[in-house]
């Protein structure tokens, strides 16, 4: 019943008819990852997307000097893919890391196209969920250029407080673009204001 009340809150089921509700749901299986399991590696295929039902994710790609950059946390509600090699079909460069132990549900890439082609509802919702997404790459892109570090830690902080009380100061530096000492200088400087 947990994947009932979940899904259909992921759902939204004033969006859907109870068949298409049933039918969705119904094609979902529950995954569980242990801390540190990979979601994804890079240099393979994404073959399917999940929900977080409990815990977090990040992604991150490796850099040219051999670091691993975070470019993105996943909390619950959050869908988990890696959008350009799910559609496009081609290896990523991201790997996918659960960060705590994490209860997931999974769509595979055909039984995600069955229902995209089949239910014009889903198909909607994963529109606006796309360009969602590509909106919130779009605003963190610009931001990394744009802004300074201190700025893009207090909007992090303000939009997504869950992240910045659950993942580890060195996977949210990353993610800043700045260093372990630099952000603890930036949380010691509010801490101060």
């Amino acid at each position: 019943m947990t994947e009932q009340l979940f899904l259909t809150n992921i759902f939204k089921a004033k969006d859907f008819s109870n068949e298409e509700l049933e039918s969705i749901i119904s094609k979902f299986s529950q995954v569980n990852f242990s801390k540190n399991d990979y979601l994804l590696k890079e240099g393979t295929t994404e073959n399917h997307y999940w929900f977080i039902e409990s815990g977090f994710v990040r992604s991150y790609v490796v850099d040219t000097s051999g670091n691993d950059i975070t470019t993105n946390f996943y909390a619950v509600g959050d869908i988990v893919i890696d959008w350009t090699s799910f559609f496009l079909r081609n290896p990523t460069r991201e790997n996918i890391q659960a960060l705590t132990d994490c209860k997931c549900w999974q769509l595979d890439f055909d039984t995600f196209q069955q229902l995209f082609h089949g239910i014009q509802s889903f198909r909607e919702q994963g529109r606006t969920t796309l360009v969602n997404s590509y909106f919130a790459l779009k605003k963190q892109s610009v931001s990394m250029i744009a802004d300074q570090a201190k700025k893009r830690y207090i909007m992090l902080v303000k939009e997504k407080p869950h992240i910045v009380q659950n993942i580890s100061l060195k996977h949210i530096a990353t993610y800043l673009g700045i260093t372990d000492t630099s952000l603890s200088r930036i949380r010691k400087e509010i801490s101060d204001e």
